[in-house]
């Protein structure tokens, strides 16, 4: 079952120790980013302007990533696995900032996340329920409540009160829906409009991506993937970076 690690967690939405590789770099961190050793070099870095370019045929255009602006350690990368989860799983630890794709065959694909604030974590195990591309956001009342400022940018949609899908929609992107049991975890896995969030706890439990990642990942999992969130306790064992081969209404936390 997901734990959340505080009961406020529950009225929750999304908004804006472990030891990682031994190779330093000297690249910058962003902030709020907590001093760890970034992943090696690999081929991919070589992509990075074309992997996190601008994409402007989207459904809304979507700008090019500041690099600049996050930690190279969280850029998405393929890396070597020796996880037990079979091919297909995603695992997700936030002790790291990490997500991973398990591929198989000893890799994953990696992709750097924000993920929930203090008070905010939570652990275990899920299903994608849904996938929603630019979704609309319908955030819960007391979230409402408590930051009144969400009424300047929340309309009247078809299914209640929220924010369309759009650029200034905290989901970013895309979209993936968490269940657990049948039932709707209120957590999700998504995009974001901040990318300078990436690497940090700021969220209220959901997981968030670059939106250049967050639709990668989106078209590489199906209905019905399995989701390993963590806890504090958490350890993915992995090693070198490897080169990537080429390539209703739903309210929530973010």
């Amino acid at each position: 079952m997901f734990i959340a690690v505080s009961a406020t967690a529950a009225l929750a939405a999304c908004q804006s120790r472990n030891a990682g590789p031994t190779i330093q770099t000297s690249a910058p961190r962003a902030p709020g980013v907590p001093a760890q050793p970034l992943a090696l070099a690999s081929a991919e870095d070589g992509n990075l302007a074309s992997m996190y370019a601008a994409i402007p045929n989207d459904r809304f255009p979507i700008p090019a990533v500041p690099l600049s602006e996050i930690n190279p350690g969280f850029y998405r990368r393929q890396v070597e696995y020796t996880g037990a989860e079979p091919a297909g799983t995603i695992v997700i630890d936030p002790s790291r900032r990490y997500l991973y794709l398990v591929q198989g065959n000893g890799r994953a694909m990696r992709y750097g996340v924000g993920v929930g604030r203090e008070g905010f974590g939570w652990s275990g195990q899920a299903l994608i329920n849904s996938k929603q591309e630019w979704p609309d956001w319908y955030p819960p009342k007391e979230m409402i409540e408590r930051q009144p400022e969400l009424k300047k940018v929340a309309v009247k949609l078809q299914s209640g009160i929220g924010v369309p899908g759009g650029p200034r929609n905290p989901l970013g992107a895309r979209a993936m829906y968490l269940y657990q049991n049948g039932k709707d975890t209120l957590f999700r896995i998504h995009g974001t409009n901040e990318p300078h969030t990436i690497g940090t706890r700021v969220s209220s439990g959901c997981i968030r991506l670059i939106n250049q990642d967050v639709i990668d990942l989106y078209s590489r999992v199906p209905i019905g993937t399995k989701v390993v969130v963590l806890n504090g306790a958490g350890f993915v064992p992995i090693a070198n970076v490897l080169p990537t081969p080429e390539p209703k209404r739903r309210r929530s936390r973010s």
